[in-house]
């Protein structure tokens, strides 16, 4: 955010909305760690962590960071307007007061419940899946 701030970016939404947006960048990032601990885990060996690392890329290209999800074809616009990042980037650039350039879909009017129920999801599967194998590895 600061590196954003020096090159000119602003937060035109309320302080409180940025502080919500920055709370949604948290949970999603603490979201997104439970599937690793739980593949970290699972997996044995050294390659297994390059395979895990690789599962990475695909879930950040195929949301819209980079590209509005409307000038994707038909199929990739699906998986990036159901993908967890998508949601809490567009949340986020709603929350900050920043145009998101999505005009329809599920995000254009639900971003931000997206953006709380992705990470809810991922972190009621993988915790208790985490868990297990924790405890399997003890055992």
């Amino acid at each position: 955010m600061v590196g954003g701030l020096i090159v000119g970016w602003r937060i035109d939404g309320s302080a409180g909305a940025a502080v919500a947006a920055v709370a949604l960048l948290l949970w999603l990032r603490f979201a997104v760690l439970w599937p690793g601990i739980y593949l970290g885990l699972t997996f044995r060996g050294e390659g297994s962590l390059m395979a895990v690392q690789v599962l990475v890329w695909p879930v950040a290209f195929t949301s819209n960071l980079f590209v509005a999800p409307e000038t994707m074809p038909a199929w990739l616009e699906s998986l990036a307007q159901w993908n967890p990042v998508s949601a809490t980037a567009a949340a986020c650039r709603e929350l900050f007061g920043n145009p998101t350039g999505i005009t329809d879909g599920v995000l254009a009017d639900h971003a931000v419940l997206l953006a709380f129920a992705w990470p809810a999801a991922l972190t009621a599967v993988f915790v208790p899946l985490a868990a297990r194998a924790y405890r399997r590895l003890g055992s």
